[in-house]
């Protein structure tokens, strides 16, 4: 076997990690939060769920760019498809996408969520603007992944479309 098999499937398989968490969180617990804190089971999401679905959501971003760009590199596009330019100009907007959406898990959404699940110390007003910018970049992260699988996609899968 050779390093591109195994880095395609490292991509594939982390990337399948991070939006199928990325989808739970913005379709599943994000609504479900709301009877959660009524009936007051909250406190087992925030404390055994949400740390460990985060911390498999963060790690699987990083595994998915990582792999990604290996394969790109092995491709030999790796510049011209973050330069945008020629046939892996497609990839390119797919793999931009998607460095978007890494830096909004670690930039914006984990240290934001740590101080809403009280990992680090902060104030209520602190928790509550922190909660709105975590909830925010998920849902860009959620928006921005429709188009990025699309372009991930249609770099082998569209060449109708683009060729």
């Amino acid at each position: 076997m050779e390093f591109a098999f195994f880095a395609r499937w490292a991509h594939f398989l982390a990337g399948i990690t991070w939006i199928g968490l990325l989808y739970y969180f913005n379709f599943v617990q994000v609504p479900a939060m709301g009877a959660a804190k009524a009936d007051g089971t909250a406190a087992g999401i925030t404390k055994h769920v949400a740390p460990r679905a985060l911390l498999w959501f963060r790690w699987a971003a990083v595994v998915t760019w990582l792999s990604g760009a290996a394969v790109l590199g092995h491709m030999g596009i790796f510049g011209q498809a973050f330069m945008l330019q020629g046939s892996a100009a497609v990839i390119g907007m797919g793999a931009w996408l998607g460095t978007i959406m890494l830096f909004n898990v670690w930039v914006l959404i984990w240290p934001n969520q740590q101080k809403v699940l009280g990992l680090v110390q902060a104030t209520d007003a602190e928790k509550a603007k922190a909660s709105k910018v975590a909830l925010m970049a998920s849902r860009t992260n959620t928006m921005l992944s429709i188009p990025m699988l699309f372009f991930m996609a249609a770099h082998t899968h569209g060449t109708v479309l683009f060729h």
